[in-house]
Order: C-alpha cells, then structure tokens, then sequence
C-alpha cells in the first residue's frame, strides 16, 4: 500500500549575462531514447495533492537539456519520459544536477548533484536493501512454517523484527541530522504513513526542525497530520464524532460509550477486516453483558451502500452500532483519528480516553478481559 517514489535530478542555471533572469537547468541522458521523444518535468503543488506541469524537453541524440526558473524554496519535483512508465523523484533546489535515465527501468535512474538529492537517493537506496532483507526473511519464514519448524520460524521472526528496527532507527537519524532538508519532511510523511511510531516521537522529530521546513506547505501538512495523530494517541481523549447509520440516522460516539468501547475502521472490500470480523463477534458475545461495546467505522466507497450492509449481514455484526459517510479514504471520522490504512482500531475506557490500539485476534479479548473481569 505504501509508494516509493524513484529519485532525479536538477541543476542550476546561473545565467553569465546580467541582462537576463536568473534560473537553472537541467540535463541528462537517456538510454535508447529516442530523438524527439518527450522529457515531462513536474511539481507537486502547494498542497501536495497533485504534481502540476512545469515544462517538457525533447531528447536529441540520447541527451536533453532544459532551463528553468530559479525556485525560491526546494520543491519535490518528478522527471517521466514519453511512453515510459514511473518517474523518477528529486528535489529542485538550484543546484546542479545531472540524469542517467533508463525508460526500461525508471527506478534505476541515477542523480547526481546536491545535497537534498544525495540524502534522498541514500534514503531510498537504502529502502531498496531493506525491502529486498524483508523479502527474503518472508519468504523463508512461509517455507519455515509450510514445514512446521517452529524453532527456525521464532528465529526468522527475530530477525525480521531486527530488519525494522534497523529501519526505523535509520529513519530516525536521517531525520534528526538533516534538518534543513526537505528529505527530512518526506521522510517524516513515510513515517506517519507506517503508523510505526509514536505521536510523541513524531512530534519531537518535527519541532527539532528548521523554521523554514516547518512552514513549508508540506510542513504544514505534516504538522496537520501529527496533530491528528496525538488527538488519536493512546491516552488521548477520543475525537468525538457524529456520523450516518446504515437507517440514515445519526449517531454520536459519546452517547453508545460503554465501560469499554472498540472503534473499530473496517469495509466490506477489506479482507483483513473480515477475516478479523469472527474475532470482534467472539469478543463482543462474551463481554457485551460486562460493558463492552463497538462502533464500527465503515471506509466504503460511495453509491456501495449494498455492500457495506450485505458485509454487516455476512459477517453477523448486526448486534452493534455501526456508521459512514460511504466516502472511502475521505471519510471525515477516519480524518480525525488518523487513520491510513485498515483494519484500525482505537479501544477507548468509559470516559473515552484511548487505552489500546490495533489490538487483534487473542490481545483484543486480552485486554478486555483484563479490564471488564476485574
């Protein structure tokens, strides 16, 4: 679900000539291109939503050269080539670049030339190597299992929990020595799109951070993001939401609050929510008498109102009260909590406060059982 984008590069053109304005340019090569094919430069725009288009160069004996305006703060920007597929991602910030393009396998494109670029192509190089160790220790792990040996399977899970945290304390460096790049910002956004670290740390990343980046707009959005992510961190209050049932009616979160309550984010196209849905049900049979009770968040996406209800029906979660807006990603409750992938879950205390998160399978009924036995 997550997306790495491939690196390029940018270089500055200083003009020699006093009369005329001042900019930057870049140029490269292209593997097997071909004369006129087209060189597609773009930037996301100011939200960060969408790249927007800047100008195109034309490729003449396997080479392309392209001048273009002076940026006044380094932007993300994307290099494609005619009828070749990906990109290639870098920052534009004034400085001299230079492109080694290969159309047949964008992602091995090179950059050289500035110090925003060499902290983000080292960042992903080094994404690349520890998706490759995560692939393999997987793959060794299914083998393991398939032939029911459990002491190599624990000592494969070992390992690969040794590969993430590698990858997380590495995350955590770049961030901390880079702080006037932008890498860093894009670093913090892959971050908060793993869910892997805490509000708290995320924060303190960001405050560490030169004013400038922290301004930017996609600082700004970060910011947004992190913010959310503390109203939705264990020991938060809960956001508070109001939001349609399946009947039309609007529910409030406050007022179906039990002595222990699941949020719970799911969709009827979501295969890991419903291979979860028989543990929530097991759960909710046994303790619903003691005080617990769900909410359940549907992500379905608009005029599937059939199939989040048929889902409701199949997976026998009409005992409990469920809401959505049927607006997929968009979901106004899921932007308030935070919440970028599914299944997610927020248990919350009789107040609302959060107390757990993500718990599935046996740790869901763990802890309520802990709270509501007692």
């Amino acid at each position: 679900m997550r997306k790495f984008l491939i690196i390029g590069l940018i270089a500055l053109f200083a003009s020699c000539e006093a009369d005329k304005d001042q900019g930057y340019s870049i140029s490269g090569t292209v593997k097997n291109g071909r004369d006129g094919q087209k060189v597609f430069i773009s930037e996301l725009n100011e939200s960060n939503t969408q790249t927007v288009p800047v100008d195109t160069a034309t490729i003449t004996n396997g080479t392309f050269e392209l001048d273009l305006p002076e940026k006044e703060a380094p932007a993300i920007a994307f290099l494609s080539i005619e009828g070749a597929r990906g990109n290639v991602v870098y920052i534009a910030d004034n400085t001299p670049m230079a492109f080694e393009i290969y159309p047949d396998s964008m992602f091995a494109s090179n950059v050289t030339g500035g110090r925003d670029n060499e902290v983000l192509y080292g960042y992903l190089n080094e994404l690349r190597k520890t998706n490759k160790k995560l692939i393999t220790a997987r793959d060794a792990m299914r083998d393991a299992y398939n032939a029911q040996d459990t002491a190599t399977l624990d000592s494969l899970d070992t390992a690969q929990q040794g590969i993430v945290d590698i990858d997380k304390e590495n995350k955590r460096e770049l961030v901390q020595n880079n702080p006037n790049s932008i890498v860093a910002l894009m670093i913090l956004q892959d971050m908060i799109n793993t869910q892997a670290f805490s509000a708290s740390e995320l924060n303190s990343l960001f405050d560490n951070l030169a004013p400038e980046l922290k301004n930017s707009a996609l600082g700004k959005n970060i910011k947004t993001s992190l913010d959310r992510m503390s109203k939705s961190a264990i020991g938060s209050m809960a956001p508070n939401f109001t939001a349609p049932t399946p009947s039309g009616e609007q529910l409030t979160l406050k007022d179906v609050l039990g002595k222990v309550t699941l949020v719970d984010f799911w969709a009827a196209w979501c295969r890991p929510c419903r291979v979860e849905n028989p543990n929530i049900v097991e759960v909710y049979k046994k303790y619903h008498d003691k005080g617990f009770n769900i909410v359940q968040v549907s992500l379905d996406r608009p005029g599937q109102k059939d199939k989040w209800i048929q889902a409701i029906e199949d997976d026998n979660l009409d005992e409990w009260h469920h809401v959505s807006h049927l607006m997929f990603w968009q979901d106004p409750v899921a932007a308030e909590y935070g919440v970028r992938a599914i299944p997610a879950a927020f248990l919350l205390d009789e107040q609302g406060k959060i107390i757990a998160k993500d718990l599935r399978g046996p740790a869901l009924g763990e802890k309520v059982g802990e709270i509501l036995d007692k």
